[in-house]
Protein backbone atom coordinates (compact mmCIF):
# COMPACT_ATOMS: atom_id res chain seq x y z
CA UNK A 1 0.00 0.00 0.00
CA UNK A 2 2.91 2.32 0.74
CA UNK A 3 4.33 1.76 -2.75
CA UNK A 4 0.96 2.55 -4.30
CA UNK A 5 0.76 5.84 -2.41
CA UNK A 6 4.42 6.64 -3.13
CA UNK A 7 4.02 6.13 -6.88
CA UNK A 8 1.19 8.65 -6.89
CA UNK A 9 2.33 11.32 -4.40
CA UNK A 10 6.06 10.90 -5.13
CA UNK A 11 7.43 11.70 -1.64
CA UNK A 12 7.91 9.17 1.14
CA UNK A 13 6.71 11.50 3.92
CA UNK A 14 3.56 12.34 1.95
CA UNK A 15 2.97 8.66 1.18
CA UNK A 16 3.25 7.87 4.90
CA UNK A 17 0.65 10.54 5.68
CA UNK A 18 -1.67 9.23 2.98
CA UNK A 19 -1.22 5.68 4.24
CA UNK A 20 -2.00 6.73 7.82
CA UNK A 21 -5.18 8.49 6.64
CA UNK A 22 -6.09 5.47 4.53
CA UNK A 23 -5.72 3.03 7.42
CA UNK A 24 -7.74 5.33 9.67
CA UNK A 25 -10.51 5.54 7.09
CA UNK A 26 -10.42 1.79 6.50
CA UNK A 27 -10.73 1.15 10.22
CA UNK A 28 -13.66 3.56 10.63
CA UNK A 29 -15.38 2.20 7.49
CA UNK A 30 -14.70 -1.47 8.15
CA UNK A 31 -18.43 -2.16 8.48
CA UNK A 32 -18.91 -0.99 4.88
CA UNK A 33 -16.57 -3.71 3.55
CA UNK A 34 -18.95 -6.09 1.77
CA UNK A 35 -16.66 -8.92 0.61
CA UNK A 36 -17.36 -8.01 -3.02
CA UNK A 37 -13.61 -7.93 -3.49
CA UNK A 38 -10.62 -8.91 -1.42
CA UNK A 39 -9.80 -6.82 1.62
CA UNK A 40 -6.50 -5.85 -0.05
CA UNK A 41 -8.26 -4.56 -3.17
CA UNK A 42 -10.70 -2.59 -1.01
CA UNK A 43 -7.86 -1.08 0.99
CA UNK A 44 -5.87 -0.29 -2.18
CA UNK A 45 -8.85 1.59 -3.58
CA UNK A 46 -8.93 3.72 -0.42
CA UNK A 47 -5.18 4.37 -0.74
CA UNK A 48 -5.54 5.39 -4.41
CA UNK A 49 -8.41 7.78 -3.66
CA UNK A 50 -6.60 9.27 -0.66
CA UNK A 51 -3.43 9.72 -2.74
CA UNK A 52 -5.31 11.50 -5.50
CA UNK A 53 -7.15 13.66 -2.96
CA UNK A 54 -3.79 14.61 -1.49
CA UNK A 55 -2.48 15.67 -4.91
CA UNK A 56 -5.63 17.65 -5.63
CA UNK A 57 -5.18 19.50 -2.34
CA UNK A 58 -1.64 20.26 -3.54
CA UNK A 59 -3.26 21.80 -6.63
CA UNK A 60 -2.40 19.09 -9.14
CA UNK A 61 -4.50 19.74 -12.18
CA UNK A 62 -5.37 18.02 -15.40
CA UNK A 63 -5.83 20.15 -18.47
CA UNK A 64 -8.89 19.15 -20.45
CA UNK A 65 -7.50 17.90 -23.74
CA UNK A 66 -10.69 17.48 -25.76
CA UNK A 67 -9.73 20.27 -28.16
CA UNK A 68 -6.00 19.61 -28.51
CA UNK A 69 -5.15 18.65 -32.12
CA UNK A 70 -2.32 16.55 -33.54
CA UNK A 71 -1.97 14.01 -30.77
CA UNK A 72 0.10 11.01 -31.77
CA UNK A 73 -1.51 7.66 -31.55
CA UNK A 74 -0.13 5.41 -28.85
CA UNK A 75 1.35 3.01 -31.39
CA UNK A 76 3.31 5.88 -33.01
CA UNK A 77 5.62 6.22 -30.01
CA UNK A 78 9.22 5.34 -30.78
CA UNK A 79 9.91 2.39 -28.50
CA UNK A 80 12.25 0.52 -30.84
CA UNK A 81 15.40 -0.76 -29.27
CA UNK A 82 14.41 0.20 -25.73
CA UNK A 83 14.79 -2.25 -22.89
CA UNK A 84 14.41 -1.18 -19.29
CA UNK A 85 13.80 -2.82 -15.98
CA UNK A 86 10.64 -2.13 -14.00
CA UNK A 87 12.79 -0.47 -11.34
CA UNK A 88 14.32 1.93 -13.89
CA UNK A 89 10.84 2.84 -15.10
CA UNK A 90 9.56 3.40 -11.56
CA UNK A 91 12.55 5.57 -10.70
CA UNK A 92 12.30 7.62 -13.87
CA UNK A 93 8.55 8.09 -13.39
CA UNK A 94 9.36 10.05 -10.24
CA UNK A 95 10.66 12.83 -12.49
CA UNK A 96 7.32 13.21 -14.30
CA UNK A 97 4.80 15.93 -13.44
CA UNK A 98 2.08 14.84 -11.00
CA UNK A 99 -0.65 14.40 -13.63
CA UNK A 100 1.51 12.26 -15.91
CA UNK A 101 2.86 10.17 -13.04
CA UNK A 102 -0.60 9.60 -11.58
CA UNK A 103 -2.16 8.43 -14.83
CA UNK A 104 0.79 6.16 -15.66
CA UNK A 105 0.85 4.69 -12.13
CA UNK A 106 -2.86 3.97 -12.13
CA UNK A 107 -2.72 2.41 -15.59
CA UNK A 108 0.59 0.52 -15.52
CA UNK A 109 0.99 -0.49 -11.88
CA UNK A 110 -2.50 -0.44 -10.38
CA UNK A 111 -4.30 -1.98 -13.36
CA UNK A 112 -7.01 0.62 -13.91
CA UNK A 113 -8.22 1.22 -17.46
CA UNK A 114 -8.70 4.68 -19.00
CA UNK A 115 -12.43 4.78 -18.16
CA UNK A 116 -11.81 3.92 -14.51
CA UNK A 117 -9.03 6.51 -14.27
CA UNK A 118 -11.36 9.08 -15.82
CA UNK A 119 -13.97 8.35 -13.14
CA UNK A 120 -11.42 8.36 -10.30
CA UNK A 121 -9.90 11.68 -11.36
CA UNK A 122 -13.16 13.28 -12.43
CA UNK A 123 -11.85 14.25 -15.88
CA UNK A 124 -12.86 13.40 -19.43
CA UNK A 125 -11.80 10.07 -20.93
CA UNK A 126 -9.97 11.96 -23.69
CA UNK A 127 -7.98 13.85 -21.05
CA UNK A 128 -6.83 10.60 -19.46
CA UNK A 129 -5.91 9.16 -22.87
CA UNK A 130 -3.95 12.28 -23.76
CA UNK A 131 -2.20 12.43 -20.40
CA UNK A 132 -1.28 8.75 -20.78
CA UNK A 133 0.16 9.21 -24.29
CA UNK A 134 2.10 12.32 -23.32
CA UNK A 135 3.31 10.74 -20.09
CA UNK A 136 4.54 7.69 -21.98
CA UNK A 137 6.31 9.92 -24.50
CA UNK A 138 7.99 11.94 -21.74
CA UNK A 139 8.96 8.78 -19.87
CA UNK A 140 10.54 7.27 -23.00
CA UNK A 141 12.35 10.53 -23.64
CA UNK A 142 13.79 10.57 -20.10
CA UNK A 143 14.73 6.90 -20.29
CA UNK A 144 16.52 7.38 -23.61
CA UNK A 145 18.51 10.26 -22.12
CA UNK A 146 19.39 8.08 -19.15
CA UNK A 147 17.71 10.49 -16.75
CA UNK A 148 16.89 7.97 -14.05
CA UNK A 149 15.73 9.52 -10.80
CA UNK A 150 18.37 9.48 -8.07
CA UNK A 151 17.16 9.09 -4.48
Amino acid sequence: MFNTALRIVNKAADAEDVLQDSFTDAFTQLRSFENKSTFGAWLKQIVVFKSISFLKRQRMSFVDMETVPDLPEENELDEAGIWYTVEMIKQTMQKLPDGYRTVLSLYLFEGYDHEEISEILGVAHSTVRTQYIRAKQKLLQLLKKGEVYEH
